[in-house]
């Protein structure tokens, strides 16, 4: 069978890597891939939101499975087309993709679900949601309703930056269309964690839990960026509250958008806050995460492509997943200027004429090639993703990898999983 994957990330690049590995793959596809991803995969240089593209290039290569990587497809309908086109896809259509497309939506199926989350107030006025900001106690999150590249959420811990970001979104357009509408909402106190799970429509298989960090500077100080590192399974979250958030978080809301004619299929990502009161939930994101796949699937033993062509043919009941015991430390090499802009041309020195490394798995994220040479192409460049017996063994090896690459401006946190492996 020959597999179509969708998008240029690490995340695609660790999907790709995955699929190579199927006893039931031929061959993998990738559009539009990347250059570390070209080395497993032939790469179509099509976007990723080229819809009658992408179908036709399915039909074409004769794809037996298309996974959807990114949000933008998922939200623009490509699975719709190429269910009508009669292939078979891993990822929910555009109504399910809403849950990611629309904070606004994904409340609303929240609050009909009866499932825990911040509360919240919506504006499109900029006058409006002033005045409800100088009503407000702080610190306050502010979010942009739409796809922001996970770019469009801030906390605010005073009237004034608060004011300024209403300001970008509402104003100054910062966001486009996803920041015409925002979402005001009272900030949740406690350890957040991720929990994506795989979904048939009715059967919900969880994944390992991961933990990811967004801001760009170490302390979790600096902008929102895309994610920055991440680190897989979570000690704090035990098999008994993973099934818990299941049964409270992704049933109900699996359960409710069928109540509305909407099957969803594919991956339903939980970003929760462990508060005081229980799991609640931040936001939903409706495909694998990045950078939590690249530090999940380095410890899934089972077959992925099995198990997303029983999701996309509903029946993934009484599927398992085999994990590894090691633990996954993931770190993300971002490129200079990033989150705010990205330099890009760099080259990239240290990797093998993979691409690799020894001893770690290296996702490429944002990079092309010149001249037989890795260069930078994007803000996130790469993914560094080591397996250890424990956190602190994972992450020497992590950044022992890390330290044999290099290119100009490189950012990279120094705190990933340190926490857990501090607590071993």
């Amino acid at each position: 069978m020959r597999v179509l994957v969708i998008g240029a990330g690490g995340r695609e690049h660790a999907i790709v890597k995955k699929a190579t590995a199927s006893s039931l793959v031929s061959e993998v596809h990738c559009a539009p891939g990347n250059a570390g991803i070209a080395r497993q995969a032939v790469c179509h240089p099509l976007s990723d939101t080229d819809i009658d593209g992408l179908v036709a290039l399915a039909g074409r290569i004769g794809a037996g499975l298309v996974v959807i990587g990114p949000e933008a497809p998922l939200c623009a309908g490509l699975a719709d087309a190429l269910l009508a086109a009669g292939i078979k896809v891993f990822g929910p259509g555009r109504e399910g993709a809403m849950l990611e497309g629309s904070k606004a939506f994904a409340k609303e199926v929240m609050d009909a679900a009866g499932v825990a989350t911040a509360g919240y107030s919506r504006f499109t006025e900029y006058a409006a949601a002033a005045a409800h900001i100088e009503e407000s106690i702080f610190p306050v999150v502010i979010k942009a309703n739409g796809l922001a590249a996970g770019k469009g959420v801030i906390i605010a811990r005073e009237n004034r930056e608060a004011g300024d970001a209403l300001e970008r979104c509402l104003v100054e357009g910062a966001f486009g269309e996803a920041g015409l509408e925002v979402l005001i909402e009272e900030c949740l106190v406690g350890h957040e964690c991720s929990v994506l799970a795989l979904c048939d429509g009715g059967t919900i298989l969880p994944l390992e839990p991961a933990q990811d960090y967004k801001r760009i500077f170490d302390g979790d100080h600096g902008p929102n960026t895309g994610g920055m590192g991440c680190y897989s399974p979570v000690p704090r979250v035990s098999p008994a509250l993973v099934d818990e958030i299941i049964e409270t978080v992704h049933r109900p809301v699996v359960a409710e958008l069928g109540r509305r004619g909407i099957d969803f299929q594919g991956v339903l990502y939980a970003g929760l806050m462990l508060t005081d009161q229980g799991p609640k939930v931040l936001e939903f994101n409706v495909r694998f995460g990045d950078p939590e796949t690249e530090a999940i699937l380095p410890r899934m033993e089972s077959d992925l492509v099995e198990l997303m062509l029983a999701c996309a043919d509903g029946d993934l009941a009484g599927s398992r997943i085999k994990w590894r015991e090691e633990r996954c430390v993931t770190v993300i090499m971002a490129s200079a200027g990033y989150p705010l802009s990205a330099s890009k041309g760099d080259e990239i020195a240290g990797l093998d004429l993979d691409g690799g490394l020894p001893g770690v798995e290296v996702y490429h994220a944002g990079t092309a090639e010149t001249d037989g040479k890795f260069i930078t192409a994007g803000g996130r460049v790469l993914a560094v993703s080591a397996l250890g017996r424990s956190f602190q063994e994972a992450r020497k090896q992590a950044y022992d990898g890390v330290s044999r690459i290099s290119f100009a401006g490189m950012q990279f946190r120094r705190d990933i999983a340190a926490e857990p492996a501090e607590a071993e």
